[in-house]
């Protein structure tokens, strides 16, 4: 009997001891990592690629951004494979290079491909209704319950501050933006993170503005006015434009750091004689005793000596009276332990 209660308070007091380590132990941030974004390859550079043709009406300009080459302007390119065929070119202003049917053509086609599968796989998804209008998303993977997408007003996307964010909308036949429409993003959110999966085809609207890349199966058509930050990539079918801008540029994963709070002391200006002033940045140290110089009558100074306080104790994840009530349970237990063993000798 003796033996088992010394079992069960050497139990009692290892249970006791693993559960004050715990409270001490720093905590665990779990961090929900967010999904990539779809890797466009060698399609990254087009703000236009094309399957079947290119038409343009009107005077349509294509940009590339501010990025890492000499020119300082990337993705403003504008492809077509298999096809040939590019009308209204001459009225085109484009910032980029033209590739039409070559090596180069043929590989960002090969990537398109291969990102627009990755788009249409993304898991897990979250089912929305077809019309985006009036709505606030916010980073994920989307489809809706008829297999096509909307835009009648404003759709926002909202980041939630993470710059990395993604957004993924996949639909099964069509992506139509109504005039007007337009997409807003806030909080960080970036167009390089916004990927349409089309099924099909998408049309966007007379004076409308859309966000993000077009991968669309077939066609793509902006209509007069339309404006796009981002790309129009169709697969098989035909990109028409007519009097649009479309701005495509590279940007990378960025990383957010906590505004940090400096302790550096300010600048001080105390007033000097002659209405002359001079900056004292003062360094201040623990106890340390340093001299300030006020004005007194007479415009006269005189050095009056001043003890600074000391800082504060640094913060850890355990406060100091958490320690000390843990350290006394300790001993209390100890004790306890010491005199039934006692006891039973």
């Amino acid at each position: 009997m003796k033996a088992f209660n010394k079992r069960k308070l050497i139990s009692l007091s290892l249970l006791l001891t693993l559960s004050l380590v715990g409270t001490m132990s720093t905590p665990i941030i779990a961090m929900a990592a967010g999904q990539p974004k779809v890797n466009l390859g060698t399609s990254e550079p087009f703000a236009v690629l094309a399957g079947s043709k290119i038409t343009n009406t009107g005077t349509t300009t294509i940009n590339g951004s501010a990025g890492g080459n000499v020119d300082g302007n990337v993705g403003g390119d504008v492809g077509l494979f298999p096809g040939t065929v590019f009308t209204g070119r001459s009225s085109s202003k484009i910032s980029g290079a033209v590739h039409q049917n070559d090596a180069v053509a043929i590989k960002a086609k090969d990537d398109l491909v291969t990102a627009y599968n990755d788009a249409a796989g993304r898991k897990p998804v979250t089912t929305i209704p077809s019309e985006l209008g009036g709505r606030t998303l916010t980073p994920g993977t989307y489809d809706s319950v008829d297999g096509t997408f909307n835009i009648t007003g404003k759709l926002t996307l909202d980041a939630k501050g993470d710059p990395n964010g993604v957004f993924v909308f996949k639909t099964a036949s069509t992506l139509v933006t109504l005039s007007g429409s337009d997409v807003k993003l806030i909080n960080n959110a970036r167009f390089c993170r916004i990927f349409w999966q089309v099924g099909s085809s998408a049309t966007l609207g007379t004076n409308s503005h859309f966000v993000g890349h077009i991968l669309a199966m077939q066609s793509i058509t902006a209509a007069n006015g339309a404006t796009v930050q981002g790309q129009l990539l169709a697969r098989n079918g035909v990109v028409s434009l007519n009097t649009n801008t479309i701005t495509n540029g590279f940007c990378g994963t960025k990383s957010v750091a906590p505004p940090v709070k400096s302790s550096a002391p300010k600048a001080i200006t105390p007033p000097a004689k002659n209405g002359a002033t001079k900056k004292v940045s003062p360094t201040i140290k623990r106890n340390v005793t340093k001299a300030v110089a006020p004005t007194v009558k007479n415009g006269d100074t005189k050095a009056v000596s001043h003890t600074l306080k000391g800082g504060v104790l640094p913060k850890t994840s355990t406060p100091l009276y958490t320690l000390l009530l843990m350290g006394t349970i300790l001993t209390i237990v100890g004790a306890i332990s010491w005199r039934k063993r006692k006891s039973y000798e």
